[in-house]
């Protein structure tokens, strides 16, 4: 096909949006569902309105093919799980009573079984359920949910696709069921999946659907010569099936590598590549392959992760490139939209200046939609398109709103000694037992506590002028007597002041920090029905004045026991941020860490003498590919001990990491130099210690024994037990006793039954060790 017909056949599509609705009406649908307040129909109504103005919005902005399948309630892993009947044993009775309060059980457990693991959906933020298989697993097929969207989008009078996980990133995604080998292989069971697939596209087929995209983020991660023959096969597999729509094999997050090759000679219909990350190596590759001819290429050339505008400048040169590698070129955001908040029409508080160098689900929609009339159009059909664009951009790279002479000098000045403890950590830690006085399996929380409603009437009163500032701190008081006093009581040795005061772990700093920028509506969904506004990096990073000292100190007054200070490291508050995207990530780290190494100073000079500086993103930002792996952790390693380095040898530095697979970092995780590391660890049954013994890691570690992302209580001897699996990796002297993470999302009647089972456990335990 020529150049001008295969422009002209150029179509704008996305591959998924934002689930929440405007006001997150989809979180407050679900919450009130499990506290009975909101019934099951008025649940699946509530969806149902979401999905349909969804596709509405995307369609009258001008989508050609809009998505379906890619709403959820909970999760989009957890419904390929349904999808595929892949539902754990302990799990099956309560789907087959009720699916939905089954589903539920499976992403949040009961008081009687466990969910799902929880993990990071590659190097985001967002947070899905992990598929547990083993050699014993029956796949079945259940396409309503899939089948049910799309009749929706057709209704509609709606061109529709569904989107699907694929069947390789599932089986990949997945672990071995509690009680299988760790060594089995999920993809083991990829000729028992397909046959499933295959009647789920069948199923789709008869309902209407001309296209369906299978998603294989998966394949841009360095994959095994195994993996990759698996992938071949799948796709020769699903391809040759007969009684199927066409297939779209979509990547994203990085460049396809062996994997592409793999991809172009598949008997499918199309291929989706991302084309803003990594995108001169994908476009590399594609020219090395000969193109796609006879194929379809959906080219991602909006990001779909970050908030600022797209140069479409550019954008329209790299699709021009493309124009001559396949039958036919359309035109995507690079991923799907739920990573970006929806709208910036409804920030009123942003400075216009700014808000023109930003774009949101709505925008990005737009700016996929102009790319592609350009693409068949030309470019006269979009001039004032263009210059809009190129006066936003320009405003953005003169501005000074983004560069701090005095930040960057100091950031130039750092030097390798200003990264490193003055003592080595056997050093370190014997000053430290000395002044803390700690006994054996010491017990301490991750820092927050249950945010009160209380609490949050006055946040609430406090921004719509009911309160004034004095009376909103004498409820933070109240609230800071209350958690210490809880602590006490409860005998937790190392207390923390409960965080009353923090809206989120990041954006309670980012409000503090110069080069920060607040959204007042920019929600995005990091896991179920938790949503989080991300601050968004628009200039040089510095502290005006001390963040945390004053509530840090007021609740050390209140008890003789040590009280931590509380801090979010750099590379988290890079991570859970949109982030500058005209300067490395490591120069904004740096930034960053030295602000905090300001803020860790005054903690220490002002009497706190255990200060946790948290990393939870350390694993989920490590990039995808082997190759780039050195070079960030080089510069995330060196941030946060930047950050750290600068106090005494008796103060206890702890960090914490919650949710990732922490067995890749292990050794980034010793070059951090913390004196304490607490890590998620009860729903993989304390797989974090084995692997740190594994790497012999020579210091102090609390893998949880709480998980605190369930509305369970466990027990004090479901507790012990962990503790006693900690105990065969980690050594009684060097081993910390607390949740997997903070409890700023649980109630206070859970909270106080679990840290009451936890303490009564480590006590027990305790007295189980030979005495010294």
């Amino acid at each position: 096909m020529t150049t001008k017909s295969a422009a002209a056949a150029a179509r704008a599509t996305v591959y998924g949006y934002p689930r929440q609705g405007p006001n997150r009406e989809l979180k407050k649908a679900v919450e009130g569902y499990w506290k009975g307040r909101v019934s099951a129909d008025a649940l699946h109504a509530t969806a149902a309105e979401l999905r349909r103005s969804n596709r509405q919005q995307l369609a009258d902005a001008g989508i050609h093919e809009v998505p379906t399948g890619d709403f959820s309630y909970y999760d989009h892993v957890l419904d390929a799980t349904v999808m595929v009947g892949a539902v754990p044993e302990r799990h099956r009775a309560a789907v087959d009573a009720d699916a939905t309060d089954g589903y539920f059980a499976m992403a949040r457990g009961t008081q009687e079984v466990a969910p799902l693991e929880m993990t990071k959906w590659f190097d985001t933020n967002y947070h899905y359920l992990v598929p547990e298989l083993g050699p014993g697993t029956v796949f079945t097929a259940d396409s309503t949910k899939q089948v049910t969207e799309l009749k929706e989008a057709l209704a509609q009078g709606l061109t529709a696709r569904p989107v699907l996980v694929g069947p390789v990133t599932y089986l990949l995604l997945a672990k071995p069921a509690p009680g299988v080998p760790a060594d089995f292989e999920p993809l083991a069971l990829l000729d028992r999946l397909l046959p499933v697939y295959a009647e789920v596209l069948a199923d789709l087929r008869a309902a209407g659907a001309d296209w369906v995209q299978l998603d294989e983020p998966a394949l841009v991660q360095d994959r095994t010569p195994a993996e990759l023959n698996a992938a071949e096969r799948a796709y020769r597999e699903l391809g040759a099936f007969t009684d199927r729509s066409k297939l779209l094999v979509a990547s994203y997050f990085d460049r396809l590598g062996d994997a592409l090759p793999v991809l172009a000679k598949a008997p499918v219909e199309g291929i989706a590549v991302d084309f803003t990350e990594a995108a001169a190596d994908n476009l590399e590759a594609l020219a090395a392959v000969g193109g796609l001819p006879g194929k379809r290429l959906v080219a991602g050339v909006v990001n779909g992760r970050n908030v600022w505008i797209n140069d479409l400048q550019k954008s329209l040169s790299t699709l021009g490139t493309l124009l001559g590698l396949a039958d036919r070129v359309d035109v995507a955001a690079s991923c799907s939209l739920l990573h970006v908040p929806l709208d910036t029409a409804a920030e009123k508080d942003i400075d216009p200046q700014i808000l023109r160098w930003l774009a949101f689900a709505r925008q990005k929609t737009a700016e996929v939609v102009t790319l592609a009339e350009g693409l068949v159009r030309g470019t006269d059909s979009i001039t004032g398109e263009l210059a809009a664009n190129r006066a936003a951009l320009a405003s953005r790279a003169g501005s000074p709103i983004t560069r701090d002479p005095a930040v960057r000098a100091r950031a130039e000045a750092v030097t390798d000694a200003d990264a490193r403890r003055s003592q080595p950590y056997a050093e370190r830690s014997a000053a430290q037992r000395a002044h803390l006085g700690l006994p054996l399996l010491p017990t301490t929380t991750i820092g927050s506590f249950p945010q009160t409603t209380e609490l949050r009437t006055a946040r609430a009163d406090l921004r719509a002028g009911r309160i004034d500032a004095a009376g909103y701190e004498e409820r933070i008081r109240t609230e800071i007597q209350e958690v210490i006093s809880f602590q006490e009581k409860a005998g937790i040795d190392v207390l923390v002041h409960g965080e009353p005061e923090r809206n989120d772990m990041v954006q309670y700093f980012a409000e503090q920090l110069t080069g920060y920028l607040a959204t007042q509506h920019g929600w995005v969904q990091s896991y179920g029905t938790r949503y989080v506004r991300p601050p968004i990096l628009v200039g040089d990073i510095s502290r005006r004045e001390p963040m945390t000292v004053r509530w840090t100190s007021y609740a050390q007054s209140l008890s003789d026991r040590p009280v931590k200070g509380m801090l979010t490291g750099p590379v988290t508050m890079l991570a859970w941020s949109f982030v500058r995207d005209d300067q490395p990530l490591g120069d904004t780290a740096r930034q960053v860490a030295l602000a905090l190494r300001d803020e860790v100073g005054d903690l220490e000079a002002a009497g706190t003498s255990v200060i946790q500086v948290d990393e939870p993103a350390l694993r989920e930002t490590l990039p995808l590919r082997a190759a780039d792996h050195a070079a960030y952790l080089a510069w995330a390693t060196e941030a946060f001990r930047l950050s750290t380095s600068g106090v005494r040898p008796d103060t206890q530095i702890h960090t914490h990491m919650c949710y990732a697979e922490f067995g890749d970092i292990v050794r980034a995780i010793d070059d951090l130099d913390a004196d304490v590391i607490s890590l998620e660890a009860a729903r993989s049954h304390m797989q974090a210690a084995r692997e740190l013994a594994a790497h012999g890691y020579p210091r102090e570690a609390g893998p949880g024994v709480y998980d605190i992302h369930s509305p369970r209580v466990p027990s004090a001897d479901e507790a012990a037990d962990l503790l006693r699996t900690g105990l065969k990796a980690i050594p009684a002297e060097r081993l910390w006793v607390n949740p997997d993470c903070g409890l700023k999302t649980r109630g206070w009647p859970e909270t106080r039954a679990s840290l009451e089972n936890l303490v009564t456990a480590a006590r027990t335990v305790r007295g189980e060790l030979p005495a010294s």
